[in-house]
């Protein structure tokens, strides 16, 4: 019995020395993921990447470094001058990767936090020099030229530093105060010279309304000169009075010239003062037409 316990308890220290030995020799790369070894023996980073799946490796001899892939955004601001000298607040949203094939290198010049060393920098770098390019007005109406000029000089500066950029766009863009302002007056200056250029064309169409008006009057005075001319038959005193008098009541009141407001007249001065209103009337509706058209 003590035989068989000896022959089990070996066996299990032997099973779990091959376990502990069997697990230091394999490792695993996750998805998204890639792996560089590091050899003490064969001098440092070796050449070779090595994907996702479980490896074997040498225990104490060599050593796994995994880098994740998988596409990262990064958010890069920068406050920096325009061409007319206007400070603006600018940001920028990068997606970005690194190059699998150049993952040794990079490993071995700028370690696992090569984001942090690299994006700031050149992303700063970039804006500054192609801001600068633009006046104030220029990086609103033409944001989407800003946005693919930065995104050009960008992936030319990452492709050096083994980063691969698949998108970058502008995300915020805002200007100092005095430049806000400088836009509010315009906007203020630009409504009010639209609102004086109506008040001007309404001024005008009421010129040609009370052009129009006055032709009327004019031409209704003409038209009662000749039609009392064309009468054959000569009326009476009272029946010229009460005609007179109609075509006085359908005229406007505030056209009634003043010498025909006589208290309680005399039937023969009344129809002196008609005669004398109709050919007032008449004068001064014409006097108005030369004068609108002047």
């Amino acid at each position: 019995m003590d035989k068989v316990l000896s022959r089990i308890s070996t066996a299990a220290g032997a099973l779990t020395i091959g376990a502990f030995t069997v697990n230091s020799c394999i490792y695993n790369v996750d998805g998204g993921e890639r792996a560089v070894m590091f050899d003490t023996l064969r001098g440092g980073i070796l050449p070779d990447v090595r994907n996702e799946g479980t490896h074997f490796m040498i225990p104490v001899v060599q050593k796994p470094i995994i880098i994740d892939v998988r596409t990262k955004p990064r958010e890069i601001p920068s406050v920096t001058g325009t061409k007319d000298l206007q400070m603006v607040n600018i940001k920028l949203r990068v997606l970005w990767r690194p190059v699998i094939e150049k993952l040794p290198q990079l490993y071995r010049e700028l370690g696992t936090d090569f984001d942090e060393r690299v994006l700031p920098s050149i992303g700063n770098e970039v804006l500054k020099s192609v801001v600068a390019q633009y006046n104030a007005e220029e990086l609103l109406s033409k944001r989407a030229e800003v946005s693919n000029r930065i995104k050009t000089e960008l992936i030319k500066r990452g492709a050096h530093f083994h980063l691969t950029l698949d998108d970058v766009a502008i995300t915020h863009l805002t200007f100092g105060r005095e430049f806000m302002r400088a836009i509010e007056s315009k906007q203020v200056a630009f409504q009010e010279a639209e609102r004086q250029q109506y008040v001007v064309q309404r001024a005008e169409q009421e010129r040609i309304a009370s052009v129009t008006r006055a032709e009327g009057e004019a031409e209704a005075a003409t038209i009662i000169t000749k039609a009392m001319e064309r009468q054959v038959m000569p009326l009476s005193r009272s029946e010229e009075l009460t005609q007179q008098r109609k075509l006085l009541r359908s005229w406007p009141r505030e056209e009634i010239s003043p010498i025909c407001r006589v208290a309680r007249p005399e039937p023969t001065e009344a129809m002196d003062h008609l005669q004398d209103f109709f050919s007032v009337l008449t004068n001064k509706a014409y006097r108005r037409v030369m004068c609108f058209r002047l």
